[in-house]
């Protein structure tokens, strides 16, 4: 038993590394990422300090976490591209584009997750 704890606690331990030198390669090589969480920035204490219900609360929340997800999906994608070809070609940018477009959609759903909350307080 001892030996599978230990094995377990080995995997999580390496994936958690491999997660942070992910996050970190991204936070220094994509802009996109730093605008992202300067929007959770906003987005968060205002959720936090507006008088929304707890499950808007999370919504708003979770929304902003999987932004930033579907921005390092994003980024894998358009890696991924780069490896194989640096050559303009219409499938690379097609896979890159609808990265982007995954992005942008994830985004839209938190926009009307905020305002369906604003208008649920103000209206």
């Amino acid at each position: 038993m001892m030996g599978f704890l230990k094995s377990q606690w080995d995997r999580f331990k390496w994936r958690a590394i491999w997660s942070w030198e992910g996050w970190v390669n991204c936070w220094q090589e994509e802009h996109s990422l730093k605008q992202w969480i300067f929007a959770n920035a906003i987005s968060a204490p205002l959720a936090l300090w507006l008088p929304l219900s707890g499950g808007e609360r999370a919504l708003i929340l979770a929304l902003g976490v999987l932004i930033l997800a579907a921005e390092l999906f994003n980024t894998a994608i358009e890696r991924c591209v780069d490896l194989i070809t640096m050559e303009k070609h219409d499938l690379a940018k097609q896979a890159k584009d609808l990265g982007s477009a995954g992005v942008a959609v994830t985004a839209l759903a938190a926009g009307v997750a905020w305002v369906a909350v604003l208008v649920r307080i103000y209206l």
